[in-house]
């Protein structure tokens, strides 16, 4: 796996102090699953009643982590619940010896912290294909679970980096009936990201009260404009998987709460677009914005043509204004587009109107625009109302240098 030396000119200047969330402790350790002497193991343990909702990679070549996280969700909130996560490797492609592991590991996690294995929910992050040394992790469950403290939130996000060149973080507040109600969410992701579900772990932890049902709902939704909205490199983990946890230690039911909602969406934004910031070997954020097409579902399949186009996404890097391979993804992506009705924007420079390049365009402009660090093309296809949003990186010879040697 290649070595990172540095962080990425988009990253954060520092990681957002997390507020503690009652009902949720966290510890980290240090297994050897890949390397010695890295934090490589992190353990969640939540307090009884909490409801989990997840979503996960439809990848058809999806871990047996994530397979037996599926598998468990869906119960009503009861007992205490555990998540356990290790990097390193992703345990997927292993066949009966990847159901094993889990089963082994769920068993111990079981064991030491009286979570009902039934609860014990898992991932695993990191080389495709290569058994999973899961007596290494067992062999630190006791030191973890002695460890566990409401304040360590922070280690825990380091402890699942792979490729990642920063720790991601991010929460928010809000009150409900007069009762403060906190959300913190942590997230791993730098390559192998694009939807469905856009190598990416997201832990989301709310004090609030929720129904099971209906906070999977709602993190179904929420995700189809945030995480199935963003995409580094085009290709799709086997190990995505996006949680969310509630507690309900703040005493307040946030059921169909309109400000949690806005909340919690605010939380997902903000690491999917980090998971963007820390795309492997990316030096510039793009955010495409797609609308007049015929419909949201067409807009998103042209945003994401224009995002995952390697054409698009070399000349973003070299500050080419090359608008030229904006029109190429939207002729290729299959969705209703007129030629002579697209107009082209970068930042708030017309590009191209009316099928032609526009009277007024200056590529001098247009260049300087692109030296920039944070970038919008724009696109109106001029068909209807449909409208969508996307977020991608530059590809550079960055991302190339990372994942020749991924193994190594």
């Amino acid at each position: 796996m290649a070595t990172i030396s540095h962080v990425s000119p988009l990253a954060p200047a520092y990681f957002p102090e997390l507020p503690l969330i009652g009902g949720v402790r966290f510890a980290s350790a240090a297994a050897g699953v890949r390397y010695k002497g890295r934090t490589d193991v992190m353990l969640a343990v939540l307090q009884p009643g909490t409801a989990i909702a997840g979503v996960f990679t439809k990848s058809a070549t999806r871990s047996a982590p994530v397979l037996d996280c599926q598998a468990k969700l869906g119960q009503p909130a009861g007992g205490p619940a555990a998540i356990l996560v290790n990097s390193g490797n992703s345990n997927a492609f292993t066949g009966h010896y990847g159901q094993a592991s889990v089963s082994e590991i769920t068993a111990a996690v079981a064991k030491v912290t009286g979570v009902d294995q039934s609860r014990v929910f898992t991932a695993s992050t990191g080389v495709i294909g290569e058994p999973l040394p899961h007596e290494k992790i067992i062999t630190k469950l006791e030191e973890l679970n002695g460890a566990l403290s409401d304040a360590a939130i922070e280690d825990a996000a380091r402890a699942i980096m792979t490729t990642d060149t920063f720790a991601k973080g991010a929460t928010a507040e809000i009150e409900i009936d007069g009762k403060p109600v906190k959300i913190a969410g942590i997230a791993k992701g730098s390559g192998m990201i694009a939807p469905d579900m856009a190598t990416m772990l997201v832990y989301i932890f709310t004090d609030a009260a929720y129904d099971q049902a209906a906070l999977q709902a709602l993190l179904s939704k929420l995700t189809e404009t945030t995480f199935n909205c963003i995409t580094v490199d085009s290709d799709t983990s086997t190990s995505d998987s996006l949680m969310l946890a509630a507690t309900g230690a703040a005493g307040v039911d946030a059921t169909g709460n309109a400000a949690f909602e806005t909340a919690l969406n605010s939380v997902m934004l903000d690491l999917s677009q980090q998971v963007v910031r820390d795309g492997e070997g990316a030096t510039k954020f793009v955010e495409i914005r797609v609308t007049g097409a015929a419909s949201d579902a067409d807009a998103k399949i042209h945003g994401l043509a224009i995002a995952n186009s390697p054409l698009v996404k070399t000349a973003i890097a070299g500050e080419d204004p090359n608008w030229g391979r904006v029109v190429m993804a939207i002729g290729k992506s299959g969705a209703a587009a007129d030629r002579d009705s697209l107009t082209i924007r970068f930042g708030d420079i017309l590009v191209a109107e009316n099928g032609w390049v526009s009277p007024n365009y200056s590529e001098d402009q247009a260049a300087a625009y692109m030296k920039g660090q944070d970038l919008v093309i724009a696109v109106d296809l001029g068909l209807g109302s449909g409208k969508a949003t996307v977020w991608t990186c530059d590809l550079t010879h960055g991302y190339i240098e990372i994942n020749a040697d991924y193994r190594s």
